[in-house]
């Protein structure tokens, strides 16, 4: 049986009688008016061995599902770690390439060297800033940065399945002074007696059950964080941003990680497959995987029927 068949008519029945204890009242009232569970009962061992049971089953269940946001959120932030270390990484290495840069540049002008000293490359941008460019190499957009983007009020990354989005507050924040509300295409993130800090419209709709968010320290910041991780709905597509009228990342630039490939099933892994191969051949201004085989078709039945003209055929 499906577990959320009747959640709709449940809810309601709940928020009508005010509460768990009445809700289970309102349920063994029924079985004692409209059934025979307990007149019919053996005995009363038999019934509550019954409600146990139910119990039981679903409490382990339960459980179940903890553990596997727990192992699902301590990935996440393992992730968010080295995503962090990566960044770190790519700024101190052209932060280097910037000082040799100047110093060959002092170089050259020491040495008079009558040929034009070689460009300098731009300094690294810090984190937030270039949100506006537009990368107008293949389709438009900014350039995404860990399949993402860097915003002045938040920050998210993504792979097919799910977005991390961070959410800088002020330190001392606890969690009880957060309004952190995820909707099925809606987010909020705001410090009570405060104006939201995120509040919009999903671009795409979400799985609310998977969904999950988490407040932590940020030392390197002197600030706190809260982490919010957002299931697709659709797992074979990339957002352009979270927030509609937020500025759109080019997903064209996007680069899946080939190592979660292989946690893909098959289907899924095939199709991700093809994506990839498309947005390359795109790029290269070459015929898709679908253009290709229309091609193919084509060829094929031009030599299985050569009486026939196809100079003025056109392919669509």
């Amino acid at each position: 049986m499906d577990d959320d068949r009747f959640d709709g008519m449940l809810i309601n029945l709940a928020q009508q009688v005010g509460g768990i204890d009445n809700l289970m009242d309102t349920f063994f009232g029924f079985m004692r008016r409209k059934t025979d569970f307990f007149a019919g009962a053996a005995d009363e061992s038999a019934a509550k061995a019954s409600v146990l049971k139910s119990f039981q089953k679903n409490k382990d269940r339960a459980d179940e599902d903890l553990k596997e946001k727990q192992v699902k959120e301590k990935k996440r932030k393992a992730e968010e770690e080295a995503r962090k270390k990566k960044i770190e990484d790519e700024k101190k290495k052209q932060q280097k390439q910037d000082e040799e840069s100047r110093i060959e540049d002092i170089t050259d002008a020491v040495a008079g060297s009558s040929a034009p000293a070689p460009p300098k490359p731009p300094p690294p941008k810090a984190e937030g800033e270039g949100e506006g460019e537009e990368d107008e190499s293949e389709g438009k957009g900014l350039k995404p940065i860990n399949n993402g983007a860097i915003y002045d009020n938040y920050s998210f990354t993504q792979t097919l399945q799910d977005l991390q989005v961070t959410v800088p507050v002020p330190a001392g924040v606890k969690a009880k002074f957060l309004t952190v509300d995820i909707q099925k295409k809606r987010l909020k993130v705001q410090v009570k007696g405060q104006d939201a800090v995120v509040d919009g419209e999903l671009e795409k709709t979400v799985k609310l059950e998977d969904s999950i968010w988490s407040i932590e320290d940020n030392p390197a910041g002197g600030n706190r964080l809260v982490s919010i991780t957002l299931t697709k709905t659709n797992q074979m597509e990339w957002w352009k941003t979270v927030i509609v009228g937020d500025p759109e990342i080019n997903t064209q630039k996007v680069e899946p990680e080939n190592s979660k490939l292989s946690d893909l099933d098959g289907d899924t892994r095939q199709t991700v497959e093809k994506m990839m191969y498309d947005q390359r051949q795109k790029a290269a201004g070459l015929p898709t995987a679908d253009e290709q085989g229309k091609q193919d078709m084509l060829k094929k039945f031009m030599e299985q029927h050569p009486e026939m003209d196809f100079s003025k055929a056109k392919i669509c």
